[in-house]
């Protein structure tokens, strides 16, 4: 009997991009997988969330899904409902219950030091609306999100940050597939945007498997062989058989 390989789908989280997985892409398509790493649009949960379902429902076979950070919130969103999605994967993540936002989160146990960083810009949206946009302070960006990260690459990381929209950080959670898909949670030790006490309330409220790095926030770039391996197993754990 053999197992069937998954697309594995990869969303980064806010004030970052799809480079963030380049440590892991190579070594999770070398296993077998075919690898989609998916542009976050960071302008609001619901929307972001229904871009990533559209996603995932034009891959046909079993997927798992990997989030880092807010990409965490809108794969959940974003998975719910969908069958061949075999696994989720939490990096450094957010696991929301329905009716929570982020802000809740972060506020709900110490430790969190990124929100201290942010930078309020005002842009105009799709429909003409006034809305906020967050940056973090590119001085600070190094030692707040990525102090394990080579200092070079994370003051380029810092330079390259993709803003993040107020709104998606505010708004309350609609969905939470990790109460139906089975699930596993990357705790980065040393994580200053999601501490390590609120990323264990969140892994054994959802009864997820938990594997803890001594790692940053940015640890799919400092530690990309832990993520990959995490990811694999979730892969090999869910697993349909063929035959």
């Amino acid at each position: 009997m053999t197992t069937t390989a998954q697309t594995i789908v990869l969303v980064h989280g806010a004030y970052a991009d799809s480079s963030s997985w380049n440590g892991s892409i190579d070594a999770l398509r070398e296993a077998g997988h075919r690898v989609v790493a998916v542009a976050n649009p960071l302008r609001g949960l619901e929307s972001d969330g229904d871009y990533l379902r559209s996603v995932l429902e034009g891959i046909e076979g079993p997927i798992v899904v990997a989030g880092h950070s807010y990409g965490g919130a809108v794969m959940s969103h974003a998975a719910d409902g969908n069958t061949n999605v075999t696994a989720l994967v939490y990096v450094a993540s957010f696991l929301a219950e329905v009716g929570e936002s982020l802000l809740e989160l972060v506020e709900k146990f110490p430790g969190a030091q990124l929100g201290g960083a942010a930078v309020a810009t005002p842009y105009r949206s799709a429909d003409g609306t006034t809305q906020t946009e967050l940056t973090i302070d590119p001085a600070r960006f190094p030692d707040l999100f990525g102090a394990d990260v080579d200092r070079a690459v994370a003051e380029r990381m810092a330079v390259t940050q993709r803003p993040f929209a107020l709104a998606a950080f505010t708004a309350p959670a609609t969905r939470a597939a990790w109460r139906s898909i089975e699930s596993w949670v990357l705790l980065a030790a040393q994580d200053l945007a999601i501490p390590a006490e609120l990323s264990r309330f969140m892994a054994e409220r959802a009864d997820a498997h938990l594997i803890e790095v001594d790692a940053s926030h940015a640890v799919s770039v400092s530690q990309p062989g832990a993520v990959t391996d995490i990811i694999l197993e979730a892969a090999r754990a869910t697993a349909p058989a063929e035959g």
